[in-house]
């Protein structure tokens, strides 16, 4: 069953509850570009706020408040004010979905939706098992046009559980799932970034209970997501970095 775009801007918006917004979720876990298209509107809308709740919590200025408008007035004031108010939405939101430099901002965002909605899947946690880990690595490689690696993990208590293709803002993107002896999940998110990074450096973002990690390696960003204490993750985190620059 396949949502409207209304139904997936009332999950958005919370509007949605039981059963209905149980069903919501199971739909997202079996499409990813949904999926991805619900975290683009998650994120207009963290990004609409933090633009416009300062302004609307703003005291009305004492020169305005002894006013007394006429009713004609008062129509083309407020007409006037949804004008300004949709022209500012359109444009923050074409600025969004446009192709930017601060793609980059976003990133961990994307990879912590993507762990949050594939790893409690029990039955299609991934696309492709671990048991086919030679034809995952390749077909994600062939996908992004870059050669990837699934690192091993076992030393840090995770085995592969497999992988999935996901869509990303610039393309392709590949999502390698791993998992220990009670189940605990981690993801590896890995996209192609438009132009030249500079910045190479660890970062560390909490979205919302899921940790992210994440780096710079050439042309290729990756973030390793999880529900895991701090110290933790970036153990692991560094154990996939130099497996990934031996």
């Amino acid at each position: 069953m396949k949502f409207s775009e209304n139904e997936l801007h009332a999950y958005v918006d919370d509007r949605l509850e039981g059963d209905a917004r149980r069903a919501v979720e199971a739909y997202l876990a079996q499409a990813p570009e949904d999926a991805a298209r619900v975290a683009a509107y998650r994120e207009q809308n963290a990004a609409l706020r933090t633009l416009f709740d300062p302004v609307i919590e703003e005291p009305l200025p004492e020169r305005l408040r002894s006013l007394k408008p006429s009713r004609h007035a008062a129509r083309i004031g407020v007409a006037a004010a949804w004008l300004a108010l949709g022209a500012a939405i359109g444009w923050f939101a074409h600025a969004l979905l446009a192709d930017r430099p601060y793609t980059w901002a976003s990133f961990p965002r994307q990879a912590a939706t993507a762990h949050a909605v594939y790893s409690p899947e029990v039955r299609h946690p991934v696309e492709v098992g671990a048991a086919e880990q030679e034809h995952l690595v390749s077909w994600l490689s062939k996908r992004l046009g870059m050669t990837l690696k699934a690192p091993v993990l076992t030393g840090e208590g995770y085995e592969l559980v497999g992988g999935r293709l996901l869509p990303g803002e610039q393309g392709a993107v590949a999502q390698f799932m791993y998992q220990d002896a009670k189940g605990k999940r981690l993801t590896l998110y890995v996209s192609r970034l438009a132009g030249k990074q500079r910045d190479t450096a660890f970062r560390f973002s909490q979205e919302d209970k899921v940790a992210v990690f994440y780096w710079i390696d050439g042309s290729l960003g990756y973030a390793l997501s999880g529900e895991l204490p701090k110290p933790e993750l970036l153990g692991v985190a560094t154990t996939v970095y130099k497996q990934l620059n031996p």
